[in-house]
């Protein structure tokens, strides 16, 4: 499975699912049990890389402003909703988080920003198809501290100043 085909499942099922991250996942592992379980490991790569590479401090204060605080576990659940956002706001976010801003039309903290169960599509559609866990993916392991400079969630004019259109717009109001 190339980088391609990754971002159209998951657009096809973002769309499917009408943006609701946990349609998303059920509609995922829908489609991932139609592959051979060496595309839904290719599959699980691609998330799996994804999801390290999006370990940033900028992204987790975007995170905080838009969650209204965000700890490790709601961060690590923010990335798999940023990937299930498909490529050009994961991208984007990656290239500058405030420009999330004007990635996403709505935000709903009770629904958005939280898509634990993506990062468990590949996994279990893979044990549909087998009967066995998905063994190790291969890649390296995520980094033991985000990369980047420290973010301070509970210093609001820095997270305003460091990431303006986020603020203004999902900020405390």
């Amino acid at each position: 499975m190339d980088e391609t085909e990754f971002w159209e499942i998951v657009d096809s099922t973002r769309e499917a699912a009408e943006g609701d991250p946990e349609d998303q996942a059920d509609l995922l592992v829908e489609r991932l049990v139609r592959l051979d379980p060496e595309a839904v490991l290719d599959f699980a790569r691609h998330f799996e890389a994804r999801y390290n590479r999006a370990y940033r401090w900028d992204l987790w204060g975007a995170a905080a402003v838009l969650l209204g605080g965000a700890s490790d576990e709601a961060f690590d659940w923010f990335r798999c909703w940023l990937i299930g956002q498909g490529r050009e706001v994961f991208e984007g976010a990656l290239h500058d988080p405030d420009s999330l801003a004007e990635l996403l039309d709505d935000f709903d903290e009770e629904l958005d920003g939280d898509a634990e169960d993506l990062g468990y599509a590949a996994d279990e559609a893979y044990e549909q198809l087998t009967g066995v866990v998905a063994p190790d993916l291969g890649l390296p392991p995520q980094a033991p501290e985000p990369e980047g400079t420290p973010v301070d969630f509970e210093d609001g004019a820095s997270l305003a100043a460091r990431f303006p259109a986020l603020w203004e717009r999902f900020g405390p109001r």
